[in-house]
């Protein structure tokens, strides 16, 4: 939940700073929503005869660069001299996030040869669940009932959305030997619940190290990324033997791309270390229906009659949940 700070007795300028904390939450947290839900119809842009025609890794290793040198940016901007040192121990813990979101990258394309992407779309709501039982457990935070109610129809909301955006075909379009579309195995199962797992608890660690550390929020992002860009660079120096070259097929979409994600990136870092990663969550099941309009309005694609439930449902999850 995001937490504003108490300023006393109801003034006038107490109420005005409310007001304008209120608004500068709103302000990023709906930044956040179109920059999340833009990035999937932004890359169904950048494609050349159906391919993704830039390397995948290189692109995620740029995005861990532009956020590195916003930090190194902002570590000026304040005034610092030279980049602050701290002990080992209290660096060493920025690694893990690094090694738990590059873990679950590299689970989302294993998964693909287990299930069915539109299999995968609707079980990764399961991260919601995740996230909040991690969340409660891991830093002690007690949800009441209507906010773990909220939170099944935020999982609701995802599953309605994720179902009536499938490409189900009708039947005089499906072969009489295909069969079924949607699909899952055991393996593909399992592995999803580890998906779901390590999402969460990248998220509620991530979150702990940052509230846990009384460093500014520039210098610990700074050691974030620079792990993750350590981490990304080796993943990205396997595929330097592949025919494509590090910077081949970039475009002004694709430079749009990182740079919005390196902000997402640096705004998702104020949410973690200012509000909570519930608050992600809600960002994420927003961004869906962002995605959607987009998808709609720039691409073509048809909104279906289920469209307003996940709305519905998700307005109805964030009253529940903040009230």
């Amino acid at each position: 939940m995001i937490v504003i700070e108490n300023v006393g007795p109801q003034t006038p300028a107490g109420t005005k700073r409310r007001w304008a904390n209120r608004i500068k939450w709103g302000f990023l947290l709906g930044l956040m929503v179109l920059i999340y839900g833009s990035h999937a119809p932004l890359i169904t842009l950048t494609k050349v005869d159906g391919q993704v025609p830039f390397n995948a890794s290189s692109c995620v290793l740029m995005i861990e660069l532009a956020k590195l040198l916003a930090s190194l940016l902002s570590l000026v901007f304040t005034g610092a001299t030279s980049i602050p040192r701290s002990p080992p121990r209290l660096v060493a813990p920025y690694a893990i996030p690094a090694v738990l979101y590059t873990l679950n990258n590299n689970l989302v394309v294993v998964m693909q040869a287990y299930m069915d992407p539109s299999s995968f779309q609707i079980l990764s709501n399961l991260k919601i669940a995740s996230t909040a039982l991690l969340y409660s457990a891991c830093l002690g935070k007690r949800l009441r009932s209507e906010q773990w109610f909220a939170l099944g129809l935020l999982m609701a909301a995802g599953g309605f959305h994720s179902y009536s955006s499938l490409d189900l075909q009708g039947p005089e379009r499906i072969d009489v030997n295909e069969g079924p579309r949607l699909h899952i195995t055991a393996w593909g199962l399992f592995l999803m619940l580890v998906y779901a797992s390590v999402s969460g608890l990248a998220a509620v660690y991530t979150e702990r190290v940052l509230k846990s550390q009384r460093l500014p929020l520039s210098v610990q992002n700074l050691y974030l990324y620079m792990f993750g860009v350590a981490i990304n660079g080796l993943s990205s120096l396997s595929s330097l033997g592949s025919d494509q070259g590090f910077l081949e097929g970039y475009s002004g979409v694709v430079w749009g791309i990182i740079a919005g994600q390196a902000a997402n990136g640096l705004l998702m870092s104020v949410v973690l270390k200012h509000g909570s990663g519930i608050t992600r969550l809600f960002v994420i099941s927003c961004s869906m229906l962002v995605n959607a309009l987009l998808s709609w309005a720039i691409l073509g694609l048809q909104l279906t009659p289920l469209f307003p439930l996940p709305c519905a449902l998700i307005g109805l999850a964030a009253y529940l949940y903040y009230r």
